[in-house]
């Protein structure tokens, strides 16, 4: 897009550009300034176009011009035509443009003409002119301009950002170029999301500029924004701008956890990712890819998810911590898991949250610490008795049944300071591996020994091994020490827990015998058995005691028990400087003290070692009871700048009485002190020492219990180094953390197990504090930091410590999670405790549990309330310490809260109505269960079907269900809404009612309720229906009317099949298809109806009937006729038999020659719909012609219809009876005038035809029915002519109430005599026949008398093809109106009511008229009743021909009339072939009777002049495909000589049916009283026939300007009609005409002829009141009673006028007389010929009969 700044005003013959307004709209400027850009500052084009043949610029520009100088441009014109080109030229019309050119100028095809144009410049501004050349095609012009430079910037449309995360960001750039000749000056205006950069900058001439814009959106919208640039030359002034389009779509960005590796790429990681068992110190991976699988680039964070960060560090780490994941790729996260406390699950959670995604996932990390699992072979070793001075070698083993390396390390001096001695001392034990070691007992003195030596293992307990072995010598012998002496002195420690001392051992030895040593073993059941009767001492707290110094103590710290006996201390340092508690000296001997514990005499004997810088004297005393003794430790190194260490041994044992009777009771104890020291000189710089502590940070349980950690100090140098551990200087600590060994000698490449004992506390500092290990007694140090704080326990309860339950239905159940979180470093053990009388509305799952540190457990409440109200509970949480059993137990209570309530369920319509259902189709909907009740309510759905066109079915299983749910339970929750699917597919014809009620359910599926309604679905399964609404004929049955049509066609019971359900066999095949192989197939039908299409000769015009369908359904329906052959499998050449029956053959005939068809003969009517179908029929051959064709309607009925035609011989008469059965109106008996009946005889043929009623027949039933006239006939004989219905009157008058039968034989002349059999009902009853209403036997329903919809090619619509006037008076008058409508929108057709087929009794007022497109006409209708009751069947005809035909027929006449004058009176004697060219003229009014017959010659006759023009001629017939004869060619030739007289045009035919009762007045006051003040009835007697009467004017009234056709008209018609009934037939108006005669006479009746008259205005046709006079009855009045004698008597003194208006001539006497009697009936014509008037202004528009009344208000009266 180009973007240019305005340029000031614009010089020359152009309109000067106007700026916009200060309010205009931004686009609207942007358009303002694309359109400027585009027109006025568009750079010039080298372009060419060529204009008139000419090729040249469309355009010059001038630019970078400067004042007070001529600038000249040359326009090149080049002629590219064939021929000279002058032009005429137009020079600009401004003085700043000139030329020096010619005003004529001409160009050679070829060449080219220069015009120079100069350009003369007066200030700085722009200019535009034009110069114009004008050729002999046109003119053109060549735009002249001279432009300003301005700043202009080139900048993209729109700017599409790439897709982009929500809180993330896009870029992309465009270019902003400056393509103006100055230097410009931008700056951006935007805002959020986008943001643009650089925001503002200054561009020279030509320079481009890279935009960058940011896409930040923080909603997934579709985003888009016009950012401004405004820009100028300098940038205060930046008036101009330019507008950009940034567009950018934003999605929320979503990650997906998965596993990596997998096949499925789909399958989602698990919430949780388990690492299973780790070893202690060891690292274990675990991957998971994080897929993408939005559009967009997704960033995400990784975190772990804890209130505090852990003592010990996270014990899970990831390799990542952010990072971002393309659309639809992946990043595979690695999580590592190295656990360092043996025996403890880890569990946390890894927080993963993805940057503008609109959730946060969660991934559960779990794992366990496992350790080492070490096993001695056996738990004492007995080395059994050897001399002195000698050794022994025992084998044990150490299995590692675990998967986790062990590392172990005896506590023995194995240097020669002990006599005993394991080989190797310390090592590694493989995972799942034995190792066998070697033990060397070595005695130096002859006695007993005993050693307890602890296996110390890394991350566990230390295990124990029983060291026994007696030594003897020449001397002494004693007693051997073997393995049941533990296992006594063991179970005796157990039992008693006090030393046995010699006064009572013979007690104990007498209880204990050592033959029940294999009842203990082994040892180690017995040892394990032991300490689990004891439970107070482990084996690391043994350990600790031994190491303190403490030989056997139960308990530490216990007052009640000591132990055997003691050692202080049990460390000693030489040379160190600490300030540790230990016992350090420079000198080189320190002071040991045994304290003896026990009630016996000790011995104690020290082992020496040989070549030992370490020495105890004395090596041995005796100590007695409860005493003490110190020896003296003496170090002597023999090597200086060594490092020397060693474990002082001494045995102690009962110096008296410790053995009876051979057996020892008490195994001898041992005591070690553990001494270090170095021999490094003062100033000697000491080893460097290199080793690692393992791991560097210890920390204790959260709980104030004893508790032990083990600590691996490993030389990993080649020099050995000794240790001593500096406790700080507050002892507070140094007493809450011990431990063992304090101190000690590593030898390089080896390690040292140290125990560290501590009781956590609360005020113990969170980081903890630092113990430092003294490494070479130098300034080295080793520093292990130790973490014992004691926490309470604590445990998170999601929301706040309470729980609410959404309102929940009585006897149902409601399930809600519910969080706890284990906030503590400690391992629970929870249980929640319900108060009994609440566990029947709540529970829990789980109840109880364990939760590590940190692990959440999701917990399932469940609700069930009994009663409707609010529930309040306060279940407690019990939660206590996995360490501690029972002990420091805490609660939490939990406040649930729920409500219990009653739900329901409704819908929003109670009913729904589905409406109509193809039966055997289905139809689903949507059923929307509405819970409105507060709680979720859980439902059975339950259908109840009831059949309202039917009868109650009691055995409802019988009855399939026509209804189906998707589902009958579910759960909808409270405010909301449930779609139901219903599935409706009726199985039959019916009105069908289903009741869906619910029941609710709890939550086992138990119904809580009955059954309650919630909706009524109604449904009505339909077939397909058409019903014939009306119908027309055409051709030669164009004269039947529409009653005489609808027998012929049995419409009525064709309708009645119609509308009835089809039979299962009909339905056999749902829609039409070939199903046989016959040519005459088989029908699935039972029902059969003839379709009579009448009578007509030979070669005459086809009989042709149209059949209005109607759809008065829901549905659309698709039908078709099905001929024979359409219902035929075509097979193939070589299956076809060629046998075929008579009937087959028939069939064949009347098929190929297409004597019946049928257009269309398929089609689909929508509902409403209406289509006229046309069957017609062929009269080619004679014969009676029966043709089946079968009527189908899809998914609906099938009809066989049986068509039958009669075709006679042109001679032959032929009187064709539409049906042999007539039935008459029944009539009471005793009835003394019984009504006349018509019967319809109808002359098919070409010749008149001479019937005759057999009288014989009359007269005989006449005598069987006691000489009474059962059956007259009115009109026994007479002559029907060709083509037309005579109407045969009846008299039926029954004697008995019975049903007669009456054969009667009507003889047709040098014809057929036709046996019709007529039936009549005699009534006992004296109601009349007529109080019913007019039975439609013989015609269609009331209803449907209106014509809705024209028929095909129909041009003029009547408003009403059949009237019924009902109950009528004799002689009474009866008028309606009736509506012509053009329905055409071309042609302008005239209308003539036929006077043949109008009655003495119907009078139609205008009898013709024109009718131009779309206009309407009136016609009144005068309908004047016999004096003899009738029944009124009567067909009146309507001709229209249009106004085209009409024409055309004159003009053709006019040229055949002036051509037959030109012939009279013109000839020629010198052509001698006149008799060969001449045109024939016929006149086939003139023509008789066989002239068509008469061949050449007769053709000759004339002496007439060739033809004038060929368009006299008549058509020819074309000649196809076939050779014609001589004969035939002549013929032609013959034929095309003839000019026949043109034949007047045929008009088509509209019929209106009439139908009426009519009843004398004594039946007529007895049956309708109230009817009878309605009747107009008309009083007039017959006049002398010599008088004709007057009619009104009909020349006036065909003149009325028509009305437009449409809705607006079509409601006019409607409403006139009506209000016109209405006023006829108000009883009121009735009586007040009445009462108006009895009125003095108000005028004097002017013997004036009916033009005269003032009552009506000159543009209205005369009142009809002399219609009234001009009813001549044909037959004697016949007067029935006294009333009607003395009206007869006042009628008959009345004169009329005759046609021409002039007055009859009579006696004075009588004029008065009538001027006395007859105002009544001149009142009721003027009212009525009034009410016409109106109803003609109101069709005209001139009077609004549905207008409000007005009324005048007059001015007040004046005083004065």
């Amino acid at each position: 897009m180009l973007a240019e700044a305005r340029g000031p005003e614009t010089l020359g013959s152009a309109a000067p550009w106007e700026p916009s307004n200060a309010g205009e709209d931004i686009m609207d400027q942007r358009m303002r300034h694309n359109q400027w850009s585009e027109n006025n500052q568009r750079k010039p084009s080298s372009h060419k176009s060529c204009f008139l043949g000419l090729e040249t610029k469309p355009e010059l520009i001038w630019e970078d011009w400067d004042l007070q100088s001529e600038l000249t441009k040359t326009l090149v014109l080049k002629n590219k035509h064939s021929k000279l080109q002058k032009l005429h030229v137009r020079p600009p019309m401004s003085k700043f443009f000139t030329t020096s050119i010619s005003q004529i100028i001409f160009i050679s095809p070829g060449t080219s003409v220069s015009v120079p144009i100069t350009f003369t410049p007066l200030q700085r501004c722009e200019y535009e002119d034009s110069i114009e050349f004008q050729g002999k095609e046109g003119s053109f012009q060549v735009c002249l301009r001279a432009t300003l430079p301005c700043p202009a910037l080139e900048v993209p449309d729109s700017v599409l950002l790439p897709l982009c995360a929500v809180q993330h960001s896009s870029h992309t750039t465009f270019l902003l170029r400056n393509v103006s000749k100055l230097q410009t000056c931008f700056q951006w205006e935007c805002s959020s999301p986008f943001h643009l950069s650089p925001e503002r900058g200054s561009l020279e001439p030509g320079q481009e500029c890279q935009i960058t814009v940011a896409f930040q959106p923080q909603e997934a919208l579709v985003h888009q924004q016009h950012v401004y640039c405004r820009f100028g030359e300098e940038e205060n002034q930046a008036d101009s701008f330019c507008i950009v389009l940034l567009q950018g779509l934003a999605k929320y960005p979503c990650l997906q956890l998965r596993a990596p590796g997998g096949k499925d790429k789909k399958q989602l990681l698990n919430t949780e990712l388990q690492f299973g068992s780790v070893a202690v110190g060891h690292s274990l991976q675990k991957r998971f890819d994080i897929f993408n699988p939005s559009p967009v680039h997704s960033s995400f964070l990784i975190s772990l998810m804890s209130d505090d960060v852990p003592l010990l560090g996270s014990e899970f780490s990831c390799d990542k911590s952010r990072g971002e994941v393309a659309p639809g790729g992946s990043l595979q996260v690695t999580v590592t898991y190295t656990p360092a406390v043996v025996d403890t699950s880890s569990v946390e959670y890894l927080s993963i949250k993805c940057k503008g995604a609109l959730k946060e996932t969660l991934l559960k990390l779990t794992g366990n610490c496992i350790g080492p699992n070490v096993s001695l072979s056996s738990s004492v070793v007995d080395f059994g008795c050897i001399e002195e001075g000698g050794s022994v070698v025992q084998i044990v083993e150490l299995f590692n049944s675990s998967s986790v390396e062990a590392i172990y390390q005896w506590d023995l001096d194995c240097n020669g300071h002990s006599v005993f001695n394991i080989q190797p001392a310390s090592g590694t034990i493989h995972p799942l591996s034995i190792i066998t070691l070697k033990a060397v007992y070595r005695p130096t003195l002859p006695i007993a020994h005993h050693r307890k030596v602890a296996c110390l293992i890394l991350h566990r307990e230390p295990l124990f091994l029983d060291l026994i072995g007696t030594c003897h010598s020449e001397l002494q012998k004693p007693v051997v020490l073997k393995p049941e002496h533990l296992i006594l002195y063991k179970l005796h420690w157990s039992r008693k827990q006090t030393p046995p001392d010699p006064h009572d051992t013979k007690q104990h030895v007498q209880s204990i015998h050592p033959d029940q040593q294999e009842v203990f073993s082994p040892l180690q059941e017995q040892i394990h058995q032991g300490r689990n009767n004891d439970g107070d001492v482990s084996k690391m707290e043994e350990y600790f005691q031994s190491s303190l110094g403490y030989v056997d103590r139960p308990s530490f710290g216990s007052s009640s028990f000591s132990p055997h006996i003691s050692v202080k201390p049990s460390e000693l340092l030489f040379n160190h400087k600490t300030s540790s508690s230990l016992t350090s000296s420079c000198a080189s001997s320190q002071s040991v003290s045994i304290t003896n514990h026990t009630r016996g005499k000790l011995s104690l004997t020290w082992t020496e070692a040989q070549d030992s810088p370490f020495s105890v004297s004395p090596l041995s005393c005796d100590l007695a009871p409860l005493k003490s003794t110190s020896f003296r430790v003496n170090y002597d190194p023999k090597q200086l700048n060594t490092l020397h260490e060693a474990q002082l041994e001494c045995f102690a044992y009962f110096k008296e009485n410790h053995h009876l009777d051979g057996q020892l009771l008490c195994p001898p104890w041992s005591v070690v002190v553990r001494v270090i020291g170095h021999s490094f000189q003062p100033g000697k710089e000491h080893f460097v020492p290199s080793c690692s502590l393992r791991p560097p940070r210890v920390v204790f349980p959260a709980l104030s219990v004893l508790s032990y950690r083990t600590v691996l100090l490993h030389n990993t140098g080649e020099l050995p180094l000794t240790f001593c551990l500096n406790h700080p200087s507050n002892s507070t600590l140094e007493d809450s953390v011990s431990v063992v060994p304090k101190c000690g000698l590593i030898q390089p490449w080896n390690h040292q197990i140290l125990t560290l004992r501590a009781t956590s506390a609360e005020d113990s500092p969170r980081q903890g504090f630092s113990l430092h290990l003294q490494l070479n007694a130098s300034k080295h140090s080793k520093e292990l930091v130790v973490v014992c704080v004691a926490e309470k326990l604590r445990v998170f309860l999601e929301g706040d410590g309470s729980l609410h339950f959404k309102a929940t239905p009585v006897g149902s159940l409601t399930l809600r999670s519910h969080h706890i979180r284990n906030l503590s470093r400690l391992p629970l053990c929870f249980k929640w405790t319900i108060p009994e009388p609440d566990q029947q509305l709540i529970c829990v799952e789980p109840d109880a549990g364990e939760l590590q540190p940190n692990e959440s457990s999701i917990q399932a409440w469940s609700f069930n309330p009994l009663e409707e109200k609010a529930y309040t509970f306060k279940p407690t949480l019990t939660f206590w310490p996995i360490q501690t059993p029972g002990s420091n137990v805490s609660h939490l209570t939990l406040t649930v809260m729920g409500t219990g309530s009653k739900g329901f369920l409704k819908t929003k319509t109670e009913v729904l109505d589905v409406g109509e259902i193809l039966v055997g189709s289905y139809r689903s909907i949507e059923v929307p269960l509405v819970n409105s009740s507060p709680c979720t309510v859980s439902f059975i759905l339950s259908v109840q079907q009831t059949l309202l066109d039917e009868e109650a079915i009691h055995d409802l299983q019988t009855v399939p269900k026509d209804v189906k749910l998707d589902h009958e339970r579910g759960t909808v929750s409270s405010q909301s809404t449930l779609n139901l699917q219903l599935t409706v597919r009726p199985h039959k014809q019916t009105q069908y009612q289903w009741i869906i009620s619910y029941q609710t359910l709890s939550a086992s599926g138990t119904v809580l309720s009955p059954p309650q309604a919630v909706c009524r679905v109604l449904a009505k399964g339909v077939f397909p229906t058409l019903k014939v609404i009306d119908v027309c004929s055409g051709g030669r049955a164009e004269r039947l009317s529409k009653v005489h049509l609808w027998k012929l066609f049995s419409l009525d019971s064709f309708n009645e099949h119609l509308l009835s359900d089809p039979s299962p066999l009909e339905l056999t095949y749902k829609t039409s298809t070939r199903h046989s192989t016959r040519s005459s197939p088989s029908v699935f039908t039972q029902t059969f109806l003839d379709f009579d299409f009448s009578a007509a000769p030979l070669h005459s015009d086809p009989s042709t009937f149209m059949l209005m369908f109607h759809n008065p359904g829901s549905l659309p329906v698709d039908w078709v006729f099905l001929f024979p052959e359409d219902q035929q499998i075509e097979l193939e050449y070589w299956a076809e038999t060629g046998e075929f029956s008579s009937t087959e053959l028939y069939q064949m005939k009347v098929q190929e020659n297409r004597l019946f068809s049928i257009s269309p003969c398929s089609g689909t009517l929508l509902p409403g719909q209406q289509r006229a179908v046309s069957f017609s029929y062929s009269h080619d051959f004679t014969g009676t012609d029966r043709f089946p064709v079968v009527f189908k309607i899809s998914h609906g009925r099938e009809i066989l219809l049986n068509f039958q035609g009669v075709t006679t011989k042109v001679d032959r008469p032929c009187l064709y009876f539409a049906s042999k059965r007539h039935v008459f109106t029944s009539v009471s008996i005793g009835d003394t005038h019984p009504p006349k009946q018509v019967y319809e005889l109808h002359n098919g043929g070409a010749v008149p035809v001479h019937y005759e009623v057999d009288r014989t027949m009359l007269l005989q039933l006449q005598v069987e029915n006691f000489n009474h006239p059962l059956l007259d006939c009115l009109r026994p004989e007479g002559i029907v002519l060709p083509g037309e219905t005579a109407m045969l009157e009846w008299i039926f008058s029954p004697l008995e109430a019975k049903v007669y039968y009456m054969d009667i034989l009507i003889h047709v002349q040098d014809g057929d005599s036709t046996l019709v059999r007529f039936e009549g009902c005699g009534l006992i009853t004296p109601t009349l026949r007529s109080t019913n209403q007019f039975k439609s036997t013989d015609w269609r329903n009331s209803e449907l008398c209106v014509q809705r919809q024209p028929f095909p090619n129909q041009a003029v619509f009547l408003s009403e093809d059949s009237i019924s006037l009902g109950n009528i008076l004799v002689g009474s008058l009866s008028s309606r109106i009736l509506y012509l409508t053009n329905v055409t929108h071309t042609d302008t057709v005239r209308y003539t009511w036929d006077q043949q087929s109008i009655q003495l009794e119907v009078k139609i007022n205008p009898q013709q008229g024109v009718l131009h497109p779309g206009d309407t006409a009136v016609c009144f209708l005068t309908f004047t009743a016999t004096d003899y009751p009738t029944d009124y069947q009567l067909d009146v005809i309507c001709q229209i021909i249009q106004e085209t035909a009409l024409t055309q027929y004159q003009d053709a006449l006019q040229r055949w009339e002036e051509e037959k004058e030109r012939q009279q009176v013109e000839f020629t004697i010198t052509d001698k072939n006149v008799l060969e060219n001449q045109i024939v003229l016929i006149d086939k009014l003139q023509e008789p009777v066989g002239a068509s017959a008469r061949k050449g010659p007769a053709l000759r006759t004339y002496k007439t002049l060739p033809a004038i023009c060929a368009r006299a001629r008549s058509k020819t017939e074309a000649i196809v495909c076939t050779k014609l004869t001589r004969a035939e060619r002549r013929a032609q030739r013959e034929a095309a000589k003839v000019w026949r007289r043109p034949e007047t045009p045929k008009p088509s035919l509209l019929h209106l049916g009439i139908t009426a009762h009519s009843h004398v007045p004594l039946d007529y006051v007895t049956h309708f009283p109230d009817q009878f003040n309605r009747q107009n009835r008309y009083r007039q007697m017959m006049l002398p026939h010599t008088l004709k009467p007057t009619t009104i004017s009909t020349h006036s009234l065909s003149g009325l300007p028509s009305v437009t056709c449409g809705p607006d008209g079509d409601i006019t018609m409607e409403v006139l009609t009506s209000v016109l009934r209405d006023i006829l037939e108000d009883s009121a108006f009735t009586e007040s005409l009445s009462a108006l005669a009895s009125n003095p006479q108000t005028y004097q009746i002017s013997e004036t002829t009916p033009t005269q008259s003032p009552v009506l205005p000159s543009s209205l046709p005369p009142r009809p009141f002399p219609t009234a006079l001009s009813q001549a009855a044909s037959q004697p009045p016949v007067l029935f009673s006294g009333i009607i004698n003395a009206e007869t008597k006042q009628h008959n003194r009345v004169e009329s006028q005759d046609t021409t208006g002039s007055p009859i001539k009579g006696p004075q006497r009588e004029n008065t007389q009538h001027t006395r009697h007859v105002p009544a009936d001149i009142s009721e014509d003027v009212l009525l010929n009034t009410i016409q008037n109106l109803m003609i202004e109101a069709v005209r528009g001139e009077l609004v009969l549905t207008a409000h009344p007005r009324s005048v208000n007059l001015p007040p009266v004046s005083n004065r």
